[in-house]
């Protein structure tokens, strides 16, 4: 097999794996609290996992919170791990609205001028002046994985959702590489509704357009 044969296989190879599907990730309304808001609001006691998460080393805990706004409070949230450097509380616009609370679009981390909220346990209960988002949707890459699909971290992109009744196409998907990232699109719950995402098995095709 000469040169040329070989770069047309992999060529192949590249476009095949390309039109994968991409594993979708709903992400429920969930906490995510620094190490300070822990202890404050779960004294001396251990964060315990409930259940690994597709991300390497991610975990939803056992423990919960109450989410509190002006208008309306959620009960039940659960927490994820690892603690984090700063608290940030990620739900639906739908969330929001019930909460009655003004919540930014932003990609995890972006924090500054978001909303504030007050977050209560058994233990006790933490106000704080911002940290509530709506999570913009996104999809983890590792960097072998963004090599195959030709894409940059932060790159925005389209991609196709099918195999439901209500077939669509979200814009404005942004692009996250880490290397120990595993491929995986994040909706939130609201996004899954719009889509009819359920009982099905619907795909997700990253849309190229290069």
């Amino acid at each position: 097999m000469d040169n040329d044969q070989i770069t047309m296989l992999a060529s192949q190879v590249i476009t095949q794996m390309r039109q994968r599907a991409i594993p979708l990730g709903i992400s429920n309304r969930h906490v995510h609290l620094s190490e300070q808001d822990y202890q404050r609001l779960f004294l001396q006691q251990p964060l315990t996992v409930k259940k690994a998460l597709a991300q390497p080393g991610q975990f939803a805990a056992e423990q919960t919170v109450t989410l509190k706004g002006p208008k309306g409070q959620l009960k039940n949230v659960r927490i994820l791990g690892p603690l984090r450097g700063k608290t940030q509380i990620e739900i639906s616009r739908t969330d929001a609205r019930l909460l009655g609370i003004t919540a930014p679009l932003r990609l995890s981390g972006d924090l500054t001028g978001s909303a504030g909220i007050t977050l209560q346990s058994e233990a006790g209960e933490i106000t704080l002046a911002e940290g509530a988002i709506i999570a913009s949707r996104h999809i983890h890459m590792s960097t072998m994985d963004a090599a195959i699909y030709g894409v940059q971290n932060g790159e925005i992109v389209k991609v196709e959702i099918g195999g439901t009744d209500r077939k669509l196409i979200f814009d404005d998907v942004c692009i996250r590489v880490a290397d120990n990232m595993r491929l995986e699109m994040h909706i939130d719950t609201d996004e899954a509704n719009a889509a009819d995402i359920g009982e099905c098995q619907p795909t997700a095709r990253l849309l190229l357009t290069k």
